[in-house]
């Protein structure tokens, strides 16, 4: 609530005006903070409204895998996870996508197995947080999410992972329901005075979506940050995979500094495509070269249009296309910034391709 002065308006417990108003009628806004973080670059999640696909739209996983861009298909004390998830247009309004992920087999998780969706969040882009300081803040994660018919009502977990330098990992632990309308969900976690994040681009803070969770780690709902390696879910959660017609739809993740839900902050299209080709990014390569000798060699250097996270791993995603007598094709040399294709012509003497799709990985 705010108080209404004249030429002013002041938070009830401000010390200054948050809002003045000249004789003429011009306004000035004194507000630089939304819920304790800042008005821009509040949200931590990237693609976090599943907008970005480039490896794909549809993915049929059983192990660890990334599918919509910076969220992962993952599994614990490898279990089974026969899921397909897919980019969609089902959405809440206002947004335009959503991940939505389907068992293609029905499974039931023993001991420590599981099944869940994650996004990672590097070292470096969470130190607002100040944890393992006198005065850590909060954090406030929000999410849209919703089910289908068949597994409407169903309870999933939401846990968020924290490592320090040593890679010791704390967490914290809460169930959500789902229907077959689209919710906002939301969970704040007070800071931690102990345990600082790890400074570093390798991940500080793990999101994870328990979907299915085995018995042996399964625990109490909590707010407190706990010491433990393990995924975890809460007692009594459902099983996702129990049923091939259920199905988990999430959209608009939001994770910020402080104890507020602000409306989620969306980006354009292009912001949030150079975010994930820190991380991922494809390449269409395309080269030509003559030798008058018998047998020749060229390369070609490919500029990343993004600096990458690590030195990334490359591979061919899609075979060199219009081939004249190339012999062979290698990828390598690669760097923060670009790396080269080498290759080498036949005996005729010229060589070229077209459209190589060549892919850089540099996740976390």
């Amino acid at each position: 609530m705010s108080t209404l002065k004249v030429g002013a308006i002041r938070g009830v417990s401000a010390s200054s005006d948050a809002i003045t108003v000249a004789n003429d009628g011009t306004c000035t806004a004194n507000v630089t903070s939304v819920g304790g973080g800042q008005l821009s670059n509040r949200n931590k999640i990237i693609n976090g409204e599943m907008v970005i696909s480039q490896r794909g739209t549809s993915f049929t996983s059983t192990g660890n895998e990334y599918t919509v861009d910076r969220f992962q298909h993952q599994i614990g004390s490898s279990f089974n996870g026969d899921t397909t998830t897919t980019q969609t247009d089902d959405h809440p309004p206002g947004f335009k996508n959503s991940l939505k992920i389907t068992p293609d087999s029905t499974q039931t998780p023993t001991g420590s197995e599981n099944l869940a969706l994650s996004t990672q969040l590097e070292g470096f882009d969470v130190q607002d947080f100040a944890h393992g300081s006198s005065a850590p803040k909060s954090m406030t994660l929000s999410f849209y999410a919703k089910s289908g018919s068949q597994n409407s009502n169903h309870v999933y977990s939401i846990q968020i992972r924290k490592y320090d330098a040593s890679g010791n990992r704390k967490y914290v632990v809460k169930p959500f329901t789902v229907t077959t309308s689209w919710q906002r969900f939301s969970f704040t976690f007070t800071g931690d005075t102990a345990t600082a994040i790890a400074n570093v681009n390798t991940v500080g803070i793990q999101i994870v979506w328990q979907l299915a969770c085995g018995p042996d780690d399964l625990v109490s709902e909590t707010s407190t940050w706990i010491t433990s390696t393990k995924f975890q879910g809460v007692s009594g959660m459902n099983n996702f995979m129990d049923n091939t017609s259920n199905e988990f739809f999430l959209t608009g993740v939001q994770f910020e500094v402080g104890s507020v839900a602000t409306d989620f902050e969306h980006r354009s299209f292009g912001q949030e495509l150079a975010l994930c080709q820190r991380y991922y990014e494809e390449n269409t390569c395309t080269w030509a070269g003559f030798t008058a000798a018998a047998q020749g060699n060229g390369s070609l250097q490919v500029d990343y249009k993004v600096a990458k996270r690590v030195t990334p791993t490359l591979s061919t995603k899609t075979a060199a296309t219009s081939v004249q007598n190339l012999t062979s094709q290698n990828l390598g040399d690669a760097t923060l910034d670009r790396f080269v294709v080498d290759t080498r012509i036949n005996s005729s003497g010229y060589g070229r391709f077209y459209d190589l799709l060549a892919a850089s990985d540099a996740e976390l």
